[in-house]
């Protein structure tokens, strides 16, 4: 993990791995900041859906010591917005350098909507 220095505080920086794994460890709540339509194509297995068109930090479920983690597509997006929960409240916030598309790049899971039957299912970019 690396930090970065923002006007409104210290933000954490997450690799794809780094989130993967505190993930399945149940470590770390990911949300997802991208449109709902986004998500419906594809999304990474347990992440909750908080879309950046109606993002407001005092919404954030409570974590105590549990670090919130967001996401996008490319890491544009989470970063703006979790510099908005630094600005919004203060509090501890990571993001996910790359987004989604280095978390495919690093060959993790992904749910993604299989064109030829239409249903959600796992898969992976190896």
């Amino acid at each position: 993990m690396k930090t970065e220095t923002t006007d409104n505080g210290r933000l954490d920086v997450w690799t794809p791995q780094e989130v993967s794994e505190a993930l399945a460890k149940g470590e770390i709540t990911l949300i997802d900041v991208r449109s709902p339509e986004e998500f419906t194509v594809e999304r990474i297995p347990g992440a909750l859906l908080f879309p950046m068109q109606g993002f407001e930090a005092r919404h954030l479920p409570a974590q105590g010591d549990k670090p919130i983690v967001l996401h996008c597509g490319s890491g544009m997006r989470s970063g703006k917005m979790a510099d908005k929960v630094l600005a919004d409240q203060k509090g501890p916030i990571a993001h996910m350098d790359g987004g989604m598309g280095a978390w495919k790049k690093a060959g993790l899971d992904y749910i993604a909507i299989n064109k030829a039957t239409g249903a959600p299912e796992v898969t992976r970019d190896d």
